[in-house]
């Protein structure tokens, strides 16, 4: 299946409890859309979160986190991971 990075803005002074329920909340309904989250990463200070997931498409991923309260401002296909 596809991996995808998504890309969130706005963020600004995330905590590591705040990420963990954020994805949490992405992990409690992923199954709806045959979405599997793999890892997230924030930086508090810029205010950007990166997830990685396996996804059927970046829509489905997009679907999940609009769905939870956070769309990505971007989703990138990974084609190559080493």
């Amino acid at each position: 299946m596809p991996k995808f990075m998504d890309v969130h803005h706005g963020m600004t002074g995330i905590t590591e409890e705040q990420l963990k329920i954020a994805h949490g909340a992405d992990l409690a309904i992923q199954d709806d859309e045959n979405v599997r989250f793999e890892q997230a990463w924030a930086d508090p200070e810029s205010g950007v979160v990166y997830c990685l997931s396996e996804a059927p498409s970046k829509e489905a991923v997009q679907r999940i986190h609009e769905r939870t309260g956070h769309p990505a401002d971007e989703v990138h296909a990974v084609p190559l991971i080493v």
